[in-house]
């Protein structure tokens, strides 16, 4: 479903029976947004039009007739997926002691690794899960997931081999233990990649991510990230904290070089005390990311190669095609124990990674017999059932199914209840105008993956304004 729901000049808005359309100013110089915050339909006008449009009796009318199928689309969205995805945690262990890190430091330093008995059981149970729910020619993901998944590394390497047919396999490490031989092994086998680095220089970096000894670990990433050059399965996470914040321009000039086809620059998340001690205020991000983006495009006109930044990709695609958004953090509920959910090395069950070690999220076991009724308890449905509308103030905000008041597991730690807002609302707002400033210039296709639009289809497409209103 692609909701493009106003090129420059053919503006579109949800205006059925009773629905409030908001007039949302996005800081552009022609164009103001009108949002019908239910189902997320939105419109771009020209400022002096919108008296005209928004009583234009046929549109109001056109507008109508759709009202239904764009209400069902987004409860199929938030409401109708299955799981198709695990984050796969075969060890508690990690070499590095990350500032912001949202895992006990107990745990790192002197966790278990999964054994590979453990491992193929496990893989077997989800193996048997997945079958009856998956397309014929799909196959579930199988995300290895930290701490440093690396450091079992023989065991998750022989579990790829045996079970290489039966899902499709990623990783994300810190790049430390990527050598010659793992990414050799990883590359091979298509496994996808995710590595993390905080800035364009080891001062930077180092101010959060170092060995639990303090020592530097941007060189060795810097090496990893060289050896994948030209490998199109593998991203970078940059966690944007107040130490790196001025330099996430320079960061976005790194990867760029290094040909890195996908990076994220992510919100640190505030769930444990360290990503708190670092949170940059919602105004300082904002200006830092949208600086980021900015030179992003910038790099892609020059060199004609983009930089897609994806968490910001997914939330122009929440505007555009929400169906087609690759992420599920941005939505409510979001994709934790709906879309995917996570398996500890103890093979305990959780809605999400980021609830390992929170008391209260664990759905059972994994080893203990009946997968599918980790999603009937109490702490899959405390996230599975969060919408967006049951928060304060976000129930009236325009933006909520733009942003869907990310993270629980944020939100639950910040204030002890998960049925409030994570702690960067209003750099989310800023993001959604921002990304509706690209559309009203035609820019957002820079931004978004190519072929992003391939299995979409226009849902609604109305062209009654003036070109030159």
């Amino acid at each position: 479903m692609s909701n493009l729901a106003a090129k420059r000049d053919m503006p579109r808005a949800n205006a059925g029976d009773g629905p409030v359309l908001a007039p949302l100013d996005i800081g552009h110089e022609k164009y103001i947004a009108l949002v019908e915050p239910d189902t997320a339909f939105w419109s771009l006008v020209k400022k002096n039009r919108l008296a005209d449009l928004i009583c234009d009796p046929a549109f109001l009318e056109m507008v109508r007739e759709h009202a239904h199928e764009f209400a069902t689309e987004m409860e199929t969205l938030r409401y109708g997926l299955t799981p198709s995805a695990v984050y796969f945690n075969p060890t508690e262990r990690c070499n590095l002691n990350c500032t912001y890190c949202y895992l006990p430091e107990a745990m790192r330093r002197h966790g278990i690794h999964m054994s590979r008995d453990d491992l193929f059981r496990a893989l077997e149970t989800l193996r048997d899960f997945f079958h009856p729910t998956m397309p014929a020619n799909d196959r579930p993901q199988v995300i290895f997931h930290g701490s440093e998944p690396l450091m079992n590394r023989k065991a998750i390497f022989t579990a790829i081999d045996h079970f290489g047919e039966d899902f499709v396999f990623g990783i994300q490490t810190n790049g430390t233990l990527l050598d010659d031989g793992a990414i050799e092994f990883l590359t091979s086998r298509q496994v996808s990649i995710g590595l993390s680095l905080d800035g364009p220089l080891a001062e930077i970096t180092d101010r959060t991510r170092h060995t639990f000894s303090g020592h530097s670990v941007h060189d060795r990433v810097l090496k990893a990230l060289d050896s994948l050059r030209g490998y199109e399965s593998y991203s970078v996470i940059c966690t944007a904290t107040s130490e790196n914040l001025e330099h996430l321009t320079r960061m976005v000039e790194l990867l760029h070089s290094l040909e890195v086809p996908t990076c994220m620059l992510n919100p640190v998340r505030c769930t444990l005390d360290g990503g708190r001690r670092v949170r940059p205020s919602d105004l300082d991000l904002a200006a830092a990311y949208t600086r980021a983006l900015d030179r992003s495009y910038q790099l892609y006109l020059e060199t004609g190669r983009k930089l897609i930044v994806a968490n910001f990709a997914n939330i122009l695609l929440a505007i555009v095609a929400p169906t087609a958004r690759r992420l599920m953090c941005d939505i409510s509920p979001c994709g934790g124990g709906r879309c995917f959910f996570a398996v500890d090395a103890h093979g305990a069950l959780f809605p999400c990674s980021e609830f390992i070690g929170i008391e209260g999220f664990k759905g059972g076991n994994i080893f203990s017999g009946d997968l599918q009724h980790c999603f009937d308890t109490s702490a899959f449905r405390s996230v599975t059932q969060r919408g967006v509308e049951m928060i304060e103030p976000c129930e009236h905000c325009a933006f909520r199914h733009f942003c869907g008041a990310p993270c629980p597991a944020e939100a639950h730690e910040l204030a002890g209840d998960s049925l409030h807002r994570g702690a960067f609302c209003g750099f989310y707002q800023e993001q959604a105008r921002y990304a509706m400033r690209l559309i009203a210039d035609g820019r957002e296709e820079a931004y978004l993956w190519d072929g992003w639009d391939d299995d979409t289809h226009t849902t609604f497409d109305l062209n009654i304004a003036d070109r030159k209103g």
